[in-house]
């Protein structure tokens, strides 16, 4: 996802930082925290880049198949 107009919710200046990311679906709970993200000044949005939502959702299916009921992740580390 390419911004070039800055935040696509308020037009905001966007910077490189993180975010958490939380998924509560069918008996699973997936928390990753320190999520490399875009996030805005003005508004605080944080939009998850390509790569980063890539590898959330290979998270998640690994969880599900597992049948974890919650999984912790630091992106980070």
């Amino acid at each position: 996802m390419m911004f070039t107009n800055g935040c696509p919710l308020c037009s905001g200046k966007l910077y490189d930082g993180t975010t958490t990311f939380t998924l509560d679906k069918q008996k699973v709970l997936v928390v990753a925290r320190n999520v490399p993200a875009k996030v805005c000044r003005q508004c605080g949005e944080a939009w998850i880049m390509d790569d980063a939502a890539e590898r959330l959702e290979k998270i998640v299916s690994d969880a599900q198949l597992k049948h974890s009921q919650i999984e912790v992740i630091d992106m980070a580390a």
